[in-house]
């Protein structure tokens, strides 16, 4: 009788988000290390494919097959060549997930009233809709570290005059973003007309 019983729901309540919070943190950690394993083990396949994918470009057939493109790679640029853009791309997906899990639990605590008749619908597909908005923020990531694995490999299209020599993926982020073109391919309808280079140094 001490205390009244509002309050007692008040303090269930709290802890109850405070639990729900807790376990989506240990949810999207144990998620991150297994999207970070995934992504580093498949990473050299990652490379392979665009770089396959690129040689179209220049008409090229540098790499023919997954075992021939394994074998110039590592004999060409070593074992650091299957993992070139990787940190991009490790950074895109970390944001993602974190992003995407705190605002579909911030949501649907905080936003989704119980008592609508609906609330277990909308749940349902907030955090579907937040992945969607976020990709689009996070897409920057994916970008530079599919221009990364292509870039300098010896293919046309990562050399001069379709593409600069990037020194590292910050080098070729911060030219993209002098370019105004970090957002470039993300639109399914509209395309990006490129800013003149000569008014933008890369170094």
């Amino acid at each position: 009788q001490a205390f009244p019983l509002e309050d007692m729901e008040h303090v269930s309540n709290k802890d109850d988000v405070k639990t729900s919070l807790r376990k989506v943190v240990k949810e999207t950690s144990h998620e991150m290390m297994m999207q970070c394993m995934s992504r580093v083990v498949s990473h050299p396949l990652h490379v392979i494919s665009m770089r396959c994918m690129v040689q179209f470009v220049g008409r090229e057939v540098k790499y023919s097959g997954v075992f021939s493109a394994i074998g110039r790679i590592f004999k060409e640029e070593g074992i650091l060549g299957f993992f070139v853009g990787l940190v991009p791309h490790i950074l895109g997906d970390v944001i993602f997930l974190w992003c995407c899990n705190l605002l579909a639990h911030f949501i649907n605590t905080y936003a989704v009233d119980d008592n609508f008749s609906q609330a277990s619908v909308i749940r349902s597909y907030t955090k579907f809709v937040m992945g969607i908005a976020v990709s689009m923020l996070t897409y920057p990531f994916l970008l530079v570290g599919d221009l990364m694995a292509v870039n300098n490999c010896g293919l046309r299209a990562g050399l001069p005059p379709y593409a600069p020599a990037f020194t590292s993926w910050i080098h070729c982020w911060r030219y993209l973003s002098a370019q105004g073109q970090l957002f470039r391919g993300s639109s399914l309808l509209f395309r990006r007309a490129p800013v003149p280079a000569a008014c933008f140094p890369i170094d």
